[in-house]
């Protein structure tokens, strides 16, 4: 009998959704980002899936003199392999978004394969006692305003990043973005083994419940069936974990992290990253799935090597 894919386990360790006032845990300064990044690759994340935020009111920024605060020490301290945002904030210029990873040259970097609605509004009705002015507004203006990723952007960043050896995690919030990808695909503008994620549960994007993971599994192997490609699975808030166990039944790789939900079971809010891998392992462990090492990551994905970034 052939032995089955291990599993790679990815971190989003702090993204741009949520804001600090909505969990005490959400990391924010370089110290925090550092903590829950080296304690979620002890539990076993193979990928870390990083953003950067401001140390004084914690709204999500682009600069790269803020990731270069915590970059160099996770890089030096664990193996893990390093995904820098290129999605940033979905209210942010393309060229901002671009900045830490051009600068960086990661192994690997998020690309979001389709503009759309990004729908972050809703939570205020939830989290309506917000600490800063910026959470609010950050909130109120998705209802208005267009996450934007054309073919052109997607075009520029990809160029640019596989001018740097970059690799990139393919995030599709629909099944239009698989179609997006594919015509990368089939002009030949892309390097494999390609990585899919399907991020499901964003107001805006394809929800998430098993019958649309099915529909987005059988479109991605209608388009890149004979490429080998990987695939991966983001459930956001309450679906993180169902959606990980459905999508690892199925094959996928998994990923968790506060950027996709604050919690770590019913009304119990994660106290770190590492909350998350450490259930989404048990998970993966009860299904006699094994769990990938960082470089059997890196074999799986045709990364370049940690020494071969300019994370220093």
């Amino acid at each position: 009998m052939a032995k089955s894919k291990k599993v790679i386990i990815s971190c989003a360790v702090t993204g741009a959704i949520h804001t600090p006032s909505m969990s005490e845990y959400l990391p924010v300064t370089a110290e925090e980002v550092i903590e829950h990044s080296l304690a979620a690759h002890e539990a076993g994340a193979a990928v870390l899936h990083l953003h950067a935020r401001d140390e004084v009111d914690g709204h999500p920024t682009q600069d790269p003199e803020e990731f270069q605060k915590f970059l160099p020490t996770i890089q030096s301290s664990c193996d893990a392999v390093i995904n820098i945002t290129t999605g940033g904030g979905p209210q942010m210029t393309v060229e901002d978004r671009m900045r830490p990873a051009m600068h960086f040259q990661p192994e690997l970097a998020s690309l979001n394969m389709g503009s759309m609605n990004f729908g972050l509004f809703p939570m205020l009705k939830k989290h309506n006692q917000l600490k800063f002015p910026w959470e609010k507004d950050m909130l109120e203006r998705s209802k208005s305003s267009l996450f934007k990723n054309t073919f052109e952007d997607i075009e520029n960043i990809m160029t640019l990043g596989y001018a740097n050896g970059t690799r990139f995690e393919f995030e599709c919030y629909d099944v239009g973005h698989l179609y997006n990808l594919h015509y990368f695909h089939r002009e030949g503008m892309l390097k494999g083994p390609y990585f899919i994620q399907f991020v499901m549960g964003i107001m805006g994007g394809i929800g998430a419940d098993a019958d649309n993971l099915l529909h987005l599994k059988k479109t991605a192997d209608k388009l890149f069936g004979d490429t080998g490609y990987e695939w991966s699975v983001v459930g956001a808030g309450a679906s993180q974990m169902k959606m990980n166990a459905t999508g690892a039944a199925l094959g996928s790789h998994v990923r968790v992290g506060l950027e996709d939900s604050l919690w770590d079971g019913p009304g119990n809010l994660a106290k770190t990253n590492a909350d998350q891998v450490k259930r989404v392992r048990e998970i993966l462990e009860g299904l006699s799935l094994e769990i990938a090492t960082p470089d059997e990551a890196r074999q799986m994905l045709g990364l370049k090597g940690k020494d071969k970034t300019n994370i220093n």
